[in-house]
């Protein structure tokens, strides 16, 4: 599947300690997108866990990317699997982690985790 419109967004550094295993973790607590049946607006805390191989990703270009589906009208599985699917794309990491936790909407709360594991060649 292709890279959503905004992966040019995401930027990278060299990780210094490619030799060693060890676990990064972002919290992005403030996502916004919209729902695409209400057009009401869907808030999320958003928790990367990955362990980086040759690159880690830039803080402030991720929060621009994700600051970019503040007006998607997109499904919490949906959105989750795409941001996921692009941060494998640029970050190559190990192995990663995303859980999306979602507020509130008529007293349900939604929580949605997929994960990455690199095979070894």
């Amino acid at each position: 599947m292709p890279g959503t419109p905004f992966i040019d967004q995401l930027e990278c550094f060299e990780n210094s300690y490619p030799g060693r295993d060890y676990t990064i973790e972002i919290v992005c607590p403030e996502f916004t997108s919209i729902c695409p049946k209400t057009g009401q607006p869907d808030f999320g805390t958003l928790v990367f866990r990955y362990v980086p191989d040759q690159k880690c990703v830039e803080l402030k270009s991720l929060k621009l990317y994700l600051q970019r589906f503040r007006n998607e009208g997109i499904f919490y599985e949906n959105v989750t699997n795409r941001i996921f699917d692009d941060f494998l794309e640029v970050v190559q990491p190990r192995s990663a982690t995303l859980e999306t936790r979602w507020g509130a909407r008529g007293g349900i709360t939604s929580t949605i985790t997929v994960s990455h594991t690199k095979t070894k060649a």
